[in-house]
Protein backbone atom coordinates (compact mmCIF):
# COMPACT_ATOMS: atom_id res chain seq x y z
CA UNK A 1 0.00 0.00 0.00
CA UNK A 2 2.59 2.28 0.66
CA UNK A 3 4.40 1.92 -2.64
CA UNK A 4 1.13 2.58 -4.25
CA UNK A 5 0.65 5.45 -2.76
CA UNK A 6 4.11 6.92 -3.78
CA UNK A 7 3.45 5.71 -7.21
CA UNK A 8 0.41 7.63 -7.52
CA UNK A 9 1.55 10.66 -6.35
CA UNK A 10 4.25 10.55 -8.46
CA UNK A 11 2.27 9.61 -11.52
CA UNK A 12 0.07 12.82 -10.74
CA UNK A 13 2.79 14.86 -9.77
CA UNK A 14 4.13 14.42 -13.36
CA UNK A 15 0.75 14.39 -15.40
CA UNK A 16 -0.12 18.42 -17.26
CA UNK A 17 -2.54 19.64 -15.24
CA UNK A 18 -5.86 19.49 -17.51
CA UNK A 19 -7.17 22.60 -19.36
CA UNK A 20 -10.16 23.92 -17.66
CA UNK A 21 -9.25 22.09 -14.32
CA UNK A 22 -9.62 24.01 -11.02
CA UNK A 23 -6.49 25.65 -9.84
CA UNK A 24 -5.68 26.98 -6.40
CA UNK A 25 -5.67 30.99 -5.70
CA UNK A 26 -2.43 32.71 -5.25
CA UNK A 27 -3.05 36.30 -4.45
CA UNK A 28 -3.76 35.23 -0.47
CA UNK A 29 -1.51 36.51 1.48
CA UNK A 30 -0.46 34.40 4.21
CA UNK A 31 -1.37 35.34 7.74
CA UNK A 32 0.31 34.86 10.81
CA UNK A 33 -0.92 31.43 13.14
CA UNK A 34 -2.53 31.94 15.97
CA UNK A 35 -2.12 30.22 19.47
CA UNK A 36 -5.88 28.73 19.13
CA UNK A 37 -4.86 26.98 15.87
CA UNK A 38 -1.88 25.64 17.06
CA UNK A 39 -2.92 24.45 20.47
CA UNK A 40 -5.82 22.52 18.48
CA UNK A 41 -3.37 21.29 15.90
CA UNK A 42 -0.80 19.88 18.46
CA UNK A 43 -3.71 18.14 20.39
CA UNK A 44 -4.86 16.37 17.58
CA UNK A 45 -1.37 15.19 16.68
CA UNK A 46 -0.63 14.02 20.40
CA UNK A 47 -3.82 12.49 20.30
CA UNK A 48 -3.54 10.31 17.22
CA UNK A 49 -0.16 9.10 18.32
CA UNK A 50 -0.59 8.16 21.81
CA UNK A 51 -3.86 6.09 20.63
CA UNK A 52 -1.51 4.56 17.55
CA UNK A 53 1.00 3.28 20.28
CA UNK A 54 -1.85 1.92 22.66
CA UNK A 55 -3.79 0.23 19.75
CA UNK A 56 -0.27 -0.83 17.37
CA UNK A 57 2.18 -2.00 20.77
CA UNK A 58 -0.31 -3.29 23.65
CA UNK A 59 -3.29 -3.83 21.92
CA UNK A 60 -2.05 -5.84 18.85
CA UNK A 61 1.44 -6.35 20.20
CA UNK A 62 3.28 -4.84 16.16
CA UNK A 63 6.08 -2.02 15.63
CA UNK A 64 4.42 -2.01 12.41
CA UNK A 65 4.62 0.49 9.07
CA UNK A 66 1.46 2.17 10.23
CA UNK A 67 3.45 2.82 13.83
CA UNK A 68 6.64 4.16 12.36
CA UNK A 69 6.00 5.82 9.08
CA UNK A 70 2.41 6.14 9.03
CA UNK A 71 1.34 7.66 12.02
CA UNK A 72 4.34 10.30 11.75
CA UNK A 73 3.28 10.95 8.22
CA UNK A 74 -0.32 11.06 9.11
CA UNK A 75 0.53 13.11 11.65
CA UNK A 76 2.33 16.33 9.99
CA UNK A 77 -0.52 15.84 7.16
CA UNK A 78 -3.19 16.77 9.42
CA UNK A 79 -0.90 19.79 10.74
CA UNK A 80 -0.27 21.28 7.81
CA UNK A 81 -4.14 20.87 6.49
CA UNK A 82 -5.47 22.41 9.82
CA UNK A 83 -2.74 24.94 10.45
CA UNK A 84 -3.46 26.00 6.70
CA UNK A 85 -8.00 25.17 7.34
CA UNK A 86 -9.20 28.83 7.56
CA UNK A 87 -6.41 31.15 6.31
CA UNK A 88 -3.22 31.03 4.35
CA UNK A 89 0.38 30.30 6.27
CA UNK A 90 3.86 30.00 5.55
CA UNK A 91 5.21 26.90 5.42
CA UNK A 92 7.55 27.47 8.17
CA UNK A 93 4.34 27.58 10.31
CA UNK A 94 2.82 23.80 8.80
CA UNK A 95 6.69 22.36 9.11
CA UNK A 96 6.64 24.16 13.03
CA UNK A 97 3.38 22.82 13.66
CA UNK A 98 4.24 18.82 12.65
CA UNK A 99 7.41 19.63 14.52
CA UNK A 100 5.70 20.62 17.40
CA UNK A 101 3.33 17.52 17.21
CA UNK A 102 5.70 15.16 16.85
CA UNK A 103 8.13 16.65 20.24
CA UNK A 104 5.44 16.46 22.47
CA UNK A 105 3.49 13.21 21.47
CA UNK A 106 7.38 11.85 22.36
CA UNK A 107 7.28 13.23 25.31
CA UNK A 108 3.61 12.52 26.17
CA UNK A 109 4.75 8.78 25.52
CA UNK A 110 7.84 9.52 28.03
CA UNK A 111 5.34 10.93 30.61
CA UNK A 112 2.75 8.02 30.53
CA UNK A 113 5.88 5.69 30.81
CA UNK A 114 4.81 3.94 27.82
CA UNK A 115 8.43 4.37 26.08
CA UNK A 116 11.70 5.47 26.88
CA UNK A 117 14.39 8.04 25.99
CA UNK A 118 16.73 6.14 24.33
CA UNK A 119 13.75 4.55 21.70
CA UNK A 120 12.39 7.72 21.05
CA UNK A 121 15.32 9.29 20.55
CA UNK A 122 16.09 5.87 17.56
CA UNK A 123 12.45 6.54 15.98
CA UNK A 124 12.73 10.20 15.84
CA UNK A 125 15.19 10.36 13.18
CA UNK A 126 12.34 8.88 9.79
CA UNK A 127 9.86 10.25 12.31
CA UNK A 128 10.61 13.61 12.12
CA UNK A 129 11.53 13.71 7.97
CA UNK A 130 7.96 11.86 7.80
CA UNK A 131 6.12 14.48 9.84
CA UNK A 132 7.62 17.25 7.59
CA UNK A 133 7.12 15.41 4.51
CA UNK A 134 3.58 15.19 5.93
CA UNK A 135 2.98 18.67 6.54
CA UNK A 136 4.09 19.99 2.76
CA UNK A 137 1.47 17.85 1.57
CA UNK A 138 -1.15 18.84 3.86
CA UNK A 139 -0.05 22.96 3.26
CA UNK A 140 -0.79 22.19 -0.16
CA UNK A 141 -4.07 20.36 0.29
CA UNK A 142 -5.23 23.16 2.27
CA UNK A 143 -4.10 25.69 -0.07
CA UNK A 144 -5.62 23.98 -3.11
CA UNK A 145 -9.05 23.89 -1.21
CA UNK A 146 -9.01 27.65 -0.37
CA UNK A 147 -12.16 28.27 -2.43
CA UNK A 148 -13.88 24.94 -1.55
CA UNK A 149 -15.99 24.44 1.46
CA UNK A 150 -13.11 23.18 3.73
CA UNK A 151 -13.92 20.85 6.81
CA UNK A 152 -11.80 18.63 9.22
CA UNK A 153 -13.96 15.49 8.49
CA UNK A 154 -12.17 15.79 4.91
CA UNK A 155 -9.06 14.23 7.27
CA UNK A 156 -11.28 10.77 8.49
CA UNK A 157 -10.02 8.26 5.64
CA UNK A 158 -6.51 9.31 7.09
CA UNK A 159 -7.35 8.71 10.41
CA UNK A 160 -9.28 5.96 10.10
CA UNK A 161 -6.74 4.00 7.93
CA UNK A 162 -3.87 4.01 10.42
CA UNK A 163 -5.92 1.12 12.60
CA UNK A 164 -7.53 -0.47 9.86
CA UNK A 165 -3.49 -0.78 8.42
CA UNK A 166 -2.03 -1.62 11.86
CA UNK A 167 -4.74 -4.55 12.01
CA UNK A 168 -4.04 -5.98 8.35
CA UNK A 169 -0.01 -6.09 9.67
CA UNK A 170 -1.06 -8.54 12.37
CA UNK A 171 -2.02 -10.80 9.52
CA UNK A 172 1.47 -11.72 7.92
CA UNK A 173 4.33 -11.81 10.66
CA UNK A 174 7.58 -12.20 8.66
CA UNK A 175 10.52 -13.40 10.66
CA UNK A 176 13.64 -13.77 8.37
CA UNK A 177 17.03 -14.51 10.28
CA UNK A 178 19.83 -11.76 9.61
CA UNK A 179 23.61 -12.39 9.85
CA UNK A 180 26.36 -10.29 11.04
CA UNK A 181 29.82 -11.15 10.69
CA UNK A 182 33.60 -9.64 11.82
CA UNK A 183 36.80 -10.93 11.47
CA UNK A 184 39.88 -10.26 13.35
CA UNK A 185 43.70 -11.75 12.42
CA UNK A 186 45.62 -12.57 15.42
CA UNK A 187 49.27 -13.50 15.90
CA UNK A 188 48.86 -17.04 17.03
CA UNK A 189 47.68 -20.44 15.76
CA UNK A 190 43.88 -21.42 15.70
CA UNK A 191 44.65 -24.23 18.69
CA UNK A 192 46.50 -21.33 20.69
CA UNK A 193 43.45 -19.16 20.40
CA UNK A 194 40.57 -21.96 20.59
CA UNK A 195 41.00 -21.77 24.52
CA UNK A 196 40.18 -17.87 24.76
CA UNK A 197 37.38 -18.48 22.80
CA UNK A 198 35.19 -21.00 24.42
CA UNK A 199 35.63 -19.11 28.19
CA UNK A 200 37.45 -15.74 28.48
CA UNK A 201 37.71 -13.39 32.09
CA UNK A 202 36.56 -10.00 32.27
CA UNK A 203 36.81 -7.74 29.37
CA UNK A 204 37.61 -3.75 30.04
CA UNK A 205 34.99 -1.86 30.80
CA UNK A 206 33.35 -0.20 27.95
CA UNK A 207 33.60 3.25 26.96
CA UNK A 208 31.41 6.03 28.17
CA UNK A 209 28.90 6.52 25.44
CA UNK A 210 28.20 2.72 26.02
CA UNK A 211 27.47 2.87 29.23
CA UNK A 212 25.63 5.72 28.60
CA UNK A 213 23.22 4.65 26.01
CA UNK A 214 22.00 1.71 28.41
CA UNK A 215 22.78 -0.45 24.99
CA UNK A 216 23.79 -4.40 26.18
CA UNK A 217 28.06 -5.29 26.46
CA UNK A 218 29.39 -8.40 27.28
CA UNK A 219 31.62 -8.81 30.44
CA UNK A 220 32.51 -12.23 30.21
CA UNK A 221 32.17 -16.29 29.28
CA UNK A 222 32.09 -18.88 30.79
CA UNK A 223 31.53 -22.17 29.33
CA UNK A 224 29.85 -25.55 31.68
CA UNK A 225 31.24 -29.06 30.32
CA UNK A 226 33.30 -29.63 26.82
CA UNK A 227 31.82 -30.85 23.50
CA UNK A 228 28.71 -30.74 21.88
CA UNK A 229 26.24 -30.38 24.34
CA UNK A 230 28.59 -28.10 27.14
CA UNK A 231 26.60 -25.02 27.79
CA UNK A 232 28.52 -21.28 27.66
CA UNK A 233 26.88 -18.97 29.36
CA UNK A 234 28.11 -15.42 27.75
CA UNK A 235 27.38 -12.36 30.56
CA UNK A 236 26.59 -9.42 29.36
CA UNK A 237 25.86 -6.25 31.66
CA UNK A 238 21.87 -6.78 31.37
CA UNK A 239 22.43 -10.56 32.07
CA UNK A 240 23.57 -14.15 30.62
CA UNK A 241 23.10 -15.32 27.47
CA UNK A 242 22.54 -19.49 27.69
CA UNK A 243 24.30 -21.54 24.48
CA UNK A 244 24.11 -24.79 24.65
CA UNK A 245 26.89 -25.51 22.23
CA UNK A 246 25.94 -27.11 18.55
CA UNK A 247 29.51 -28.01 16.85
CA UNK A 248 33.09 -28.76 18.92
CA UNK A 249 35.92 -28.94 16.61
CA UNK A 250 39.11 -27.49 18.19
CA UNK A 251 40.93 -24.99 16.37
CA UNK A 252 38.67 -25.03 13.70
CA UNK A 253 34.84 -24.31 14.49
CA UNK A 254 32.80 -23.50 17.66
CA UNK A 255 28.76 -23.01 17.24
CA UNK A 256 26.22 -22.31 19.64
CA UNK A 257 21.95 -21.74 19.88
CA UNK A 258 20.81 -19.43 22.16
CA UNK A 259 18.00 -20.40 24.04
CA UNK A 260 17.85 -17.57 26.88
CA UNK A 261 18.66 -14.17 26.66
CA UNK A 262 18.51 -10.75 28.42
CA UNK A 263 17.14 -7.51 27.61
CA UNK A 264 18.80 -5.75 24.83
CA UNK A 265 19.28 -2.56 26.57
CA UNK A 266 18.02 -0.58 29.88
CA UNK A 267 16.19 1.96 28.97
CA UNK A 268 15.99 5.80 30.05
CA UNK A 269 13.00 7.44 31.86
CA UNK A 270 12.12 9.74 34.71
CA UNK A 271 10.48 6.76 36.14
CA UNK A 272 12.34 3.70 37.96
CA UNK A 273 12.03 0.14 35.86
CA UNK A 274 10.25 1.41 33.06
CA UNK A 275 10.11 -1.76 30.47
CA UNK A 276 8.59 -0.80 27.41
CA UNK A 277 7.08 -3.79 24.62
CA UNK A 278 10.05 -3.88 22.39
CA UNK A 279 12.72 -5.18 25.10
CA UNK A 280 10.66 -8.68 24.97
CA UNK A 281 11.06 -10.40 22.41
CA UNK A 282 10.94 -8.69 19.45
CA UNK A 283 14.90 -8.43 19.20
CA UNK A 284 16.21 -12.34 19.26
CA UNK A 285 19.79 -13.66 19.22
CA UNK A 286 19.46 -17.18 17.16
CA UNK A 287 22.60 -18.55 17.05
CA UNK A 288 26.33 -17.99 17.01
CA UNK A 289 29.40 -19.07 15.61
CA UNK A 290 33.56 -18.69 15.62
CA UNK A 291 35.36 -19.92 12.81
CA UNK A 292 39.05 -20.44 13.38
CA UNK A 293 41.02 -20.08 9.38
CA UNK A 294 44.46 -20.72 9.54
CA UNK A 295 47.10 -18.42 7.47
CA UNK A 296 50.17 -19.56 6.01
CA UNK A 297 52.77 -17.96 8.39
CA UNK A 298 51.02 -19.90 11.26
CA UNK A 299 48.67 -17.02 12.30
CA UNK A 300 44.61 -16.98 12.20
CA UNK A 301 41.67 -15.39 10.93
CA UNK A 302 38.87 -15.33 13.66
CA UNK A 303 35.86 -15.08 12.14
CA UNK A 304 32.55 -14.65 14.54
CA UNK A 305 28.98 -14.21 13.03
CA UNK A 306 25.51 -13.75 15.04
CA UNK A 307 22.13 -14.69 13.19
CA UNK A 308 18.82 -12.99 14.64
CA UNK A 309 15.44 -11.90 14.58
CA UNK A 310 14.53 -8.54 14.30
CA UNK A 311 10.39 -8.03 14.82
CA UNK A 312 10.05 -4.15 13.91
CA UNK A 313 9.63 -1.75 10.84
CA UNK A 314 10.91 -0.91 8.86
CA UNK A 315 13.51 -3.70 9.17
CA UNK A 316 15.65 -1.67 7.07
CA UNK A 317 16.14 0.87 8.90
CA UNK A 318 16.50 -1.40 12.52
CA UNK A 319 18.01 -3.89 10.84
CA UNK A 320 20.74 -1.08 9.98
CA UNK A 321 21.18 0.31 14.13
CA UNK A 322 21.58 -3.83 15.14
CA UNK A 323 23.84 -4.54 12.84
CA UNK A 324 25.78 -1.77 13.76
CA UNK A 325 25.36 -2.77 17.50
CA UNK A 326 26.23 -6.00 17.13
CA UNK A 327 29.52 -5.52 14.99
CA UNK A 328 30.76 -3.49 17.56
CA UNK A 329 30.15 -5.88 20.02
CA UNK A 330 32.06 -8.75 18.40
CA UNK A 331 34.88 -6.45 17.51
CA UNK A 332 34.81 -6.21 21.48
CA UNK A 333 35.18 -9.58 22.22
CA UNK A 334 37.27 -10.62 19.26
CA UNK A 335 40.08 -7.62 20.16
CA UNK A 336 39.82 -8.98 23.75
CA UNK A 337 40.13 -13.04 22.39
CA UNK A 338 43.28 -11.48 20.07
CA UNK A 339 44.94 -9.71 23.27
CA UNK A 340 44.52 -12.91 25.10
CA UNK A 341 46.03 -14.97 22.28
CA UNK A 342 48.81 -12.70 21.94
CA UNK A 343 50.03 -12.76 25.42
CA UNK A 344 49.02 -9.00 25.40
CA UNK A 345 46.34 -8.57 27.64
CA UNK A 346 47.41 -6.55 30.44
CA UNK A 347 48.72 -3.47 27.85
CA UNK A 348 44.65 -2.39 27.44
CA UNK A 349 45.06 0.91 26.17
CA UNK A 350 41.64 2.45 27.72
CA UNK A 351 37.76 1.60 27.77
CA UNK A 352 37.19 -0.41 24.51
CA UNK A 353 34.48 0.45 22.11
Amino acid sequence: MPIWNWITIVVLGIRPTREGGWKPETSETPVPIDLRTVLITVAIGVGISLVMVLLSVYVLGEYGWSLFIGTPFVVGMIAGFLTNRNEPRRVGASLGAATLSILLGGAALLLFALEGIVCLLMAAIPGMLLALGGALIGHAIANSRRSMPSSPRQLAPAIVILPLLAGIETLHRETPVFEVETVVEIDASPMEVWPHVIDFPDLPPPSRLVEWSGVAYPVRARLEGRGVGAIRHCEFSTGPFVEPISAWEPGRRLAFDVTSQPHPMEEWSPYSNIHPPHLDGYFRSVRGEFRFVELPDGRTRLEGSTWYELDLAPRFYWTMMADTVIHRIHTRVLEHVKRQSEGDETTVPGPAS
